[in-house]
């Protein structure tokens, strides 16, 4: 007899290197793999709300402690949505491999070609660190409005910041060390690093990202989001 807990219910397209209208994703562009990622990353957000609503995880037990099936749980329901997360995940990771040898062919061409203009910011974490390498963290992005400067640099709503620069939780003084970072660094880089929740494991995550303060995006502000203290 096949375990309870093993998702075995399978649930709409699984990975195998092609799409629904017949397109093998190692033809797609980056534009369209950047779709097909951003499509990615919602359903399986919203395949992670169905079990969190039941209380559950992709780990969690859905027997009691002496082996029958917990009368409380839609436990079909649980074991279609963790087999579906499984099948997303594979074609999450696939996406993100093709993202990024798209991205370095992309590059060397550019420096074949010698050409000097910077490249479109990028719009995913561009390095992960150990968790808690950079500190407590000390404030949270609230909005972020759309093409901004910090949508391109890879900020989510909800992020939450443990480092902005050279300002961390020791010394933001209620954010305007943070306001004075952004002013001094228009046009410039800032490493930005941001505890969220990896997409593919589920474990939270420190990332760093790029951010470049600018104007003329075509919103207010120089990074087009709102940052609020914790």
């Amino acid at each position: 007899m096949d375990s309870i807990h093993t998702p075995t219910v399978a649930s709409g397209p699984t990975t195998n290197g092609s799409y629904a209208n017949g397109i093998n994703k190692s033809q797609l562009s980056l534009a369209e793999l950047d779709v097909e990622k951003t499509r990615l990353e919602t359903e399986l957000r919203a395949l992670g709300r169905v079990l969190d609503s039941h209380k559950v995880d992709m780990n969690t037990s859905l027997t009691t402690f002496d082996g029958f099936p917990r009368a409380d749980l839609d436990i079909a329901l649980i074991r279609t949505t963790r087999a579906r997360i499984i099948h997303l995940r594979n074609d999450y990771k696939s996406i993100m491999l093709q993202i990024e040898q798209g991205l370095h062919a992309h590059h060397a061409s550019q420096q074949a070609r010698e050409y000097q203009a910077p490249p479109p910011a990028p719009r995913r974490p561009v390095e992960t660190l150990t968790s808690g390498a950079a500190g407590p963290p000390f404030a949270k992005i609230d909005r972020i409005a759309t093409d901004s400067p910090a949508e391109r640099a890879g900020l989510r709503e909800g992020d939450i910041i443990k480092r902005f620069g050279e300002v961390d939780w020791m010394n933001h003084e209620r954010l305007t060390k943070v306001v004075e970072e952004v002013q001094a660094s228009e046009g410039s880089v800032i490493a930005v690093t941001v505890l969220r929740e990896d997409i593919v494991t589920g474990k939270e995550e420190d990332y760093v990202l790029q951010l470049v303060p600018r104007r003329g995006w075509g919103g207010r502000g120089l990074l087009g989001c709102h940052i609020l203290p914790l």
